[in-house]
């Protein structure tokens, strides 16, 4: 199996990210142009499987049902699957080797995830993977299943592929689809809001990206971005993400970049004026519309608040609200109520005196919080000596 078979665009994302648009309501004006594209390649390759799903499950009622259509679209998927099944009973008829039947087998199941048949598409490449000798193989045919989760959103059957996928790779895998792996799984960690953790695989991908199968290298950069502007500290905001050579060659030419670029930026250069208009840009050009962050939108926003809110009490011991308002162009009761979502559980060490319209920062003592670690530690560190005296103590007198 060469690189471009095994990167193969299977199934294809695009048909998901149009799908999705047309689950937002606030994404009503690009919902045209997503009806447009999905009847379009609905036709153009036959997609009959995926044109019932639309229409009876994921979005029923948003495109026009043509029985007429989906009767011509089966017979010729039907032209297709007795062709490829035909290759199938041709090699086991001639006594093929495992190589020839697994590798048919692979091909009628990645036609049935191209076409929307998500439970033929998942037996057929299963079956293909028992066949297959090749290791290496086998963790490509594991990561198309991946991908089929991934298309439909199924976050559980993602995670247990995910962990299969990993063992393979343990076991034999090579740099390449470890690198592969490595999106993937930044891509899964995006979407169940682990951002910390998708941060450090997504800027580690950067540099090494070759899993087109399964996002462009521009939405790789934007989801990098997100994560990283969540998830970095200041000196690792500056290195792995604005000075990142990979991000400022894309920039110029990748406008879905702009934005959240933007506003790293503004956050690293503390220009709190235009932070928050960056933000809701972010928000309303590349996390609403992605099916991997929009079910976050929220918890990124307010966090985002936090951080930069966090960033910029950490200059001062006292700091009136208004000038605090002033810098980032809101009101003072919008920030009143605002941070009031943040100090009670700690999320922000400071607390507002209304009286004086001021907001007193409250800094953790870093000192005592070591201190308390090192006793803690040692007296961890204790308990297993006196064990480990015991246990060889116990082991002389049963040897006298």
């Amino acid at each position: 199996m060469s690189e471009t078979e095994s990167n193969a665009r299977i199934p294809d994302f695009s048909l998901a990210d149009h799908a999705f648009i047309l689950t937002k309501p606030e994404l009503a004006s690009r919902h045209p142009d997503s009806i447009k594209y999905l009847k379009e390649r609905i036709v153009a390759d036959n997609l009959a499987p995926y044109y019932q799903y639309l229409h009876t499950e994921y979005i029923p009622g948003v495109l026009q049902w043509d029985e007429q259509l989906y009767q011509s679209l089966i017979k010729n998927n039907e032209k297709e699957i007795e062709s490829l099944k035909g290759k199938i009973t041709e090699f086991e008829e001639q006594d093929e080797g495992k190589l020839e039947l697994a590798s048919a087998h692979r091909k009628l199941g990645e036609y049935y995830a191209t076409i929307g048949d998500k439970k033929s598409a998942i037996s057929t490449l299963k079956t293909a993977f028992e066949l297959t000798p090749s290791t290496g193989a086998k963790i490509d045919i594991q990561l198309t299943i991946t991908r089929i989760g991934f298309f439909y959103d199924d976050k559980p059957f993602v995670a247990k592929n995910l962990e299969l996928a990993n063992q393979l790779i343990e076991k034999g895998g090579d740099w390449e689809r470890r690198n592969r792996f490595k999106t993937y799984q930044g891509l899964y960690l995006l979407s169940v809001r682990d951002f910390v953790s998708a941060s450090e695989l997504l800027t580690g991908s950067l540099a090494t990206f070759t899993s087109t199968e399964i996002a462009t290298y521009e939405q790789l950069a934007v989801y990098a971005n997100i994560a990283g502007a969540f998830s970095l500290s200041r000196p690792d905001l500056k290195k792995k993400i604005i000075d990142s050579p990979e991000l400022l060659a894309l920039l110029p030419t990748t406008p879905e970049l702009e934005p959240i670029s933007a506003l790293t930026i503004s956050l690293y250069t503390s220009e709190y004026g235009s932070y928050f208009k960056y933000l809701l840009q972010v928000n309303d050009e590349n996390i609403i519309p992605s099916r991997y962050l929009s079910a976050h939108s929220n918890y990124y926003v307010r966090e985002l608040r936090r951080k930069a809110y966090a960033q910029l009490l950490e200059s001062y011991k006292t700091l009136s609200l208004k000038s605090m308002a002033d810098a980032f162009g809101v009101s003072v009761e919008f920030l009143d109520s605002d941070l009031c979502r943040f100090i009670p559980t700690k999320k922000l060490n400071c607390v507002i005196d209304k009286v004086n319209g001021i907001i007193e920062t409250n800094r953790p003592d870093n000192k005592n919080a070591q201190y308390e670690l090192l006793i803690k530690q040692g007296d961890g560190l204790l308990t297993k000596l006196q064990k480990y005296g015991a246990a060889v103590r116990l082991s002389g007198t049963e040897k006298q």
